[in-house]
């Protein structure tokens, strides 16, 4: 991870949140791959629900951690977890959403569709974002292990129970979003 001052200019967390329509109405979701909080304690703010906030890093978990805490947050739980080996650790159909931002480039993309797949309930939403891979970006993976939409769709194909909610869509100035449904 870059430096979270760094981190934290590269992405319109107000909009991408806004984008994925999340709001008062959205009750509990999971955060996969959490890292500075960059997205927990905003989305926190933002929902009825509770903030599950997984990472596999103890240095981003505790970093998360004590940003809900200065925030005042009270919404946020905040866990090491690999969750590819060990699941989400919750009933299956716990969650409305599921956050997969800037993490289905890692060597599991299938196995963490289906684990979030499983974690969500009937109609609920996974989120993707990635860094494009038709421009050149400040951060993010290589190009050539990036996926694309059109991969990001397919893999969720092979996750199982996955259906796109509409294109994808561009999360200026250097994303673009998917929206997954659970069937």
């Amino acid at each position: 991870m870059p430096p979270e001052d760094y981190w934290e200019t590269l992405m319109d967390v107000p909009g991408i949140l806004d984008a994925f329509g999340f709001g008062s109405r959205t009750q509990d979701v999971a955060e996969l791959g959490c890292g500075y909080g960059t997205f927990t304690v905003p989305l926190a703010s933002r929902i009825s629900g509770t903030v599950h906030a997984i990472d596999i890093d103890p240095e981003m978990v505790a970093r998360t951690t004590a940003r809900a805490l200065a925030a005042g947050v009270l919404n946020v739980r905040v866990q090491k977890r690999d969750v590819l080996r060990e699941g989400f650790g919750v009933p299956p159909g716990s969650y409305d959403a599921v956050l997969l931002f800037n993490i289905l480039h890692g060597e599991e993309p299938v196995g963490l569709l289906r684990a979030a797949a499983d974690a969500l309930r009937r109609g609920g939403l996974i989120a993707v974002i990635h860094w494009r891979t038709d421009l050149d970006t400040p951060r993010g993976p290589s190009a050539d292990i990036r996926p694309t939409p059109e991969q990001v769709l397919r893999w969720g194909v092979a996750a199982g129970g996955l259906d796109t909610q509409g294109p994808s869509f561009l999360l200026p100035p250097w994303h673009y979003g998917l929206k997954l449904v659970k069937l």
